[in-house]
């Protein structure tokens, strides 16, 4: 069990909802949560007795803050896909690298130097095995990507995995726990793909209906505190369950496709992107004309752990919590669709 245990992105849901269950247990000593801004008053209030520690972590002052503070756990929970809320495309996207990268440079660096760090926890995604037409049906985590990355949240998490296992090599005392999540979803969490959904009318690319994997935010934390409480390194892919296509989402919201043409897509994106919808760049698009999907077995023999919700749980329980109307019944369409196929079965 963990004594002292330092939180980052604590004012993201991920990281600060991390924080307010460890804090809750008494078995843990003292919860550091750290962030560049702090967290809203309500998720303030529910941290307890968590400390929360205002600090950049691209400054090496976080190197400071754990030798004090004679951290021996760390949970790197705030890197994220979510660009900045202000400034165009180029900028968000060198900031949220920065962020990601070089925040996770100086938190290794810190790591490296203590004397009292043990345990690693990193939250990565499934974006590093990343998204083309020879990917294989279902990855395991001995798996190269076919096509590496080349831009985006995928690329950042390419690049940290390298320093982790470059951290991992010099400190073999510390126990290192990576976890590739599937992509969060759920009533509360904000993410790239739930403002993707969550658009009346939901752009597609046409002739694509990408498999998609998803992880209930709930399920994402009980792995986060699972890693953090006991000692299980390794690498681990998260995931519910099954999968659901693209257009399969899009009905279950009752929401409007459009497909567009793949060579629009770009202007599509920079148009969603400057009316600030969503962030739809060229990785995203990837993911959602191929999807992915993750092997779990690691996580349920040696990890000892089955997620809760299946991906279509996952995606209603989110369809649900966020009060979505749908732009067309899904009854409708339902109807429509029947009566279609009937028509098709006379002509046949």
């Amino acid at each position: 069990m963990p004594s002292t245990v330092l939180v980052t992105g604590a004012s993201r849901f991920v990281g600060g909802q991390l924080a307010v269950r460890l804090a809750a247990d008494p078995d843990i000593d003292r919860v550091l949560a750290v962030d560049t801004v702090a967290p809203g008053p309500e998720l303030l209030r529910r941290m307890g007795r968590a400390e929360f520690v205002c600090v950049d972590l691209r400054n090496p002052l976080i190197a400071k803050v754990i030798s004090t503070a004679k951290v021996d756990t760390v949970v790197h929970a705030s890197t994220s896909a979510n660009p900045p809320d202000s400034g165009g495309y180029r900028s968000s996207r060198s900031a949220i690298k920065e962020m990601n990268v070089i925040g996770t440079m100086q938190l290794l660096a810190a790591c490296q130097k203590s004397t009292t760090v043990t345990r690693l926890v990193v939250k990565s995604t499934g974006a590093v095995y990343g998204a083309s037409p020879l990917d294989q049906a279902i990855f395991t985590e001995r798996d190269e990507p076919n096509a590496i990355p080349a831009s985006g949240y995928a690329k950042d998490a390419v690049e940290i995995e390298a320093y982790i296992r470059g951290f991992a090599r010099r400190r073999e005392d510390v126990d290192v726990t990576v976890l590739r999540f599937a992509n969060i979803i759920g009533p509360r969490v904000d993410t790239v793909l739930s403002r993707y959904f969550s658009l009346s009318v939901v752009p597609t690319v046409l002739g694509y209906d990408g498999r998609l994997q998803l992880l209930h935010e709930q399920d994402a934390l009980a792995v986060l505190e699972r890693a953090t409480r006991e000692q299980l390194p390794g690498i681990f892919n998260v995931a519910g369950d099954g999968v659901l296509l693209v257009s399969q989402a899009i009905r279950r919201l009752g929401r409007i496709p459009v497909p567009i043409p793949e060579l629009a897509v770009d202007a599509v994106g920079r148009f969603l992107h400057s009316v600030a919808l969503v962030d739809y760049e060229p990785a995203q698009t990837r993911f959602l004309n191929f999807g992915r999907v993750l092997d779990t077995t690691r996580l349920c023999t040696e990890f000892g752990f089955v997620p809760r919700w299946t991906t279509s749980q996952a995606f209603d329980d989110f369809v649900r919590g966020t009060a979505l109307r749908p732009t067309v019944d899904p009854k409708w369409i339902a109807t429509a669709e029947r009566g279609l196929l009937s028509l098709a079965g006379r002509f046949r």
